[in-house]
């Protein structure tokens, strides 16, 4: 006897004011929106990640940056004694 497994499909939802909204129950144009807020959310965090990234890099060459003007200036100082 073969075991049979129930496999429930979870309805897709949207929290609007802290209430779950099944899809299914959302117009054309509501479903448009929702879409369109999502996307815009992946993009931005996207982006977000892009921004750190940037920052990362942007710090590190400012600390070799520095590091090497410190090292010309040693170089100068000890080249005037």
């Amino acid at each position: 006897m073969a075991n049979k497994e129930t496999v429930k499909e979870e309805e897709n939802t949207v929290t609007i004011d802290g209430n779950e909204i099944k899809e299914s129950e959302l117009t054309e144009q509501q479903k448009y929106f929702a879409s369109q807020i999502q996307e815009a959310r992946a993009e931005r965090m996207q982006l977000q990640r892009q921004m750190d990234r940037n920052t990362a890099v942007i710090n590190s060459f400012e600390a070799a940056l520095i590091e090497t003007t410190k090292e010309v200036a040693e170089e100068v100082l000890s080249e005037e004694k």
